[in-house]
């Protein structure tokens, strides 16, 4: 137990610098957090849904993280800050690492029908601040979803996902083949296709602009050669 317990703090050490020890690593909120939830967890598969729900209100009141009592959690899941949601289907795999603000969400809730609703998170996924990854989708080992993302559709594996709707976007080999990528999104610069297609058509309108403008000053120049030429005839 304390082997296991040691070598998830070393994994968190792993992708966070800020913490010098296992100790500060023990404060986070995010490992009080999924601490309280396995016992929760536990609950809830020996259907004592009450006191199940009752630790996750209490852990949700000291960490602001809300991880349904239902939700299956693999080993090592970082989730740094907080302010996180996680739902009741929601299946997460070994060495994900969540950041502040992610929702786990489901989807239609007012069809009442039950069954899977929320997302699936495969092995080593990173999940960027702010991303809403909703319904019962998959994101593939290795995907990364950057600040802000939504997911509604499934994500490839190794994918880097930008945008709202979120889209794969190119990334250089050498940031792809990196094991963890803070945030989700390689700090390079990277273009969103979308963005990238409007600023070649704006580039494209400022050269008509500018030929327009040439050719007007032609004809206005030409216009003035003729009636100087006009002029000295008369």
């Amino acid at each position: 137990m304390f082997r296991q317990l040691g070598a998830y703090l070393d994994s968190i050490k792993a992708r966070d610098p800020a913490p010098r020890s296992r100790w500060e690593v023990l404060l986070y909120p995010g490992v009080l957090a999924i601490g309280m939830h396995r016992l929760a967890h536990w609950m809830f598969k020996g259907e004592l849904y009450f006191f199940a729900r009752l630790i996750n209100h209490i852990a949700r009141f000291f960490t602001a993280i809300d991880i349904h009592p239902g939700a299956k959690i693999g080993e090592h899941l970082f989730i740094d800050h907080g302010f996180t949601v996680i739902g009741e289907t929601a299946e997460i795999g070994d060495n994900v690492t969540i950041y502040q603000c992610v929702t786990l969400g489901g989807t239609n809730p007012t069809n009442g029908v039950g069954g899977k609703r929320h997302p699936t998170i495969e092995n080593d996924v990173i999940l960027g601040s702010g991303a809403q990854v909703l319904g019962p989708v998959t994101v593939g080992q290795r995907a990364r979803v950057g600040a802000n993302a939504v997911v509604t559709q499934n994500v490839p594996e190794g994918a880097t996902m930008v945008g709202v709707r979120a889209r794969p976007t190119l990334v250089e080999a050498t940031e792809y083949q990196k094991d963890f990528v803070p945030y989700g999104t390689p700090c390079s610069e990277i273009f969103d296709p979308s963005t990238q297609k409007l600023e070649i058509l704006q580039c494209e309108m400022e050269q008509l602009q500018k030929r327009l403008a040439s050719f007007a000053e032609e004809r206005s120049n030409g216009d003035k050669k003729i009636k100087t030429k006009g002029r000295d005839r008369a």
